[in-house]
C-alpha cells in the first residue's frame, strides 16, 4: 500500500462507494473522474479516496470536492469528467449537480437536493 506525498494536494475529490452509491454507478464514476485527472496530468495536485457511505443516499452518487466543500449529487460517469474539466480545472462548480456549498460559516443547501432529516 503506498503513502502518499499530498503536499502538492490543490482538491481533494471524496467518492461515494456505500451500497447506493454503487447501485448508482459509483464504479463508473470513479474510474471516469480518475482517468481524466489523469488524461488531464492533473493526479499529481488532485488526490482522490473512495468513502462508505457518505449520508446523501438519495443523492447518489455523492461526490465531494474539497477544500471548497462542494458536494454533488446525480454524479455519471459524464458529469464526473465535466466536474473534474469544469471544477477541479477550472474553477467554477458544476452548480446543476451541488446539493451543498461551503458557505463560510458551514454547507448551505443549493436547493437542488433532497433536505434531508436531522441529526
Amino acid at each position: 500500500m503506498a503513502t502518499w506525498n499530498l503536499s502538492n494536494t490543490r482538491h481533494h475529490v471524496l467518492i461515494c462507494n456505500g451500497g447506493s452509491c454503487m447501485r448508482g454507478g459509483a464504479e463508473a464514476v470513479t474510474q471516469a473522474i480518475r482517468e481524466e485527472i489523469r488524461a488531464c496530468g492533473a493526479d499529481g495536485f488532485i488526490h482522490t479516496t473512495r468513502t462508505r457511505c457518505n449520508g446523501r443516499c438519495d443523492d447518489a452518487c455523492v461526490v465531494i470536492v474539497y477544500p471548497e466543500g462542494v458536494w454533488y449529487q446525480g454524479m455519471t460517469p459524464e458529469s464526473g469528467r465535466q466536474m473534474v474539466q469544469e471544477h477541479l480545472l477550472g474553477g467554477s462548480p458544476v452548480l446543476e449537480r451541488a446539493v451543498y456549498t461551503y458557505g463560510g460559516t458551514g454547507l448551505a443547501p443549493t436547493g437542488s437536493g433532497r433536505e434531508g432529516v436531522a441529526k
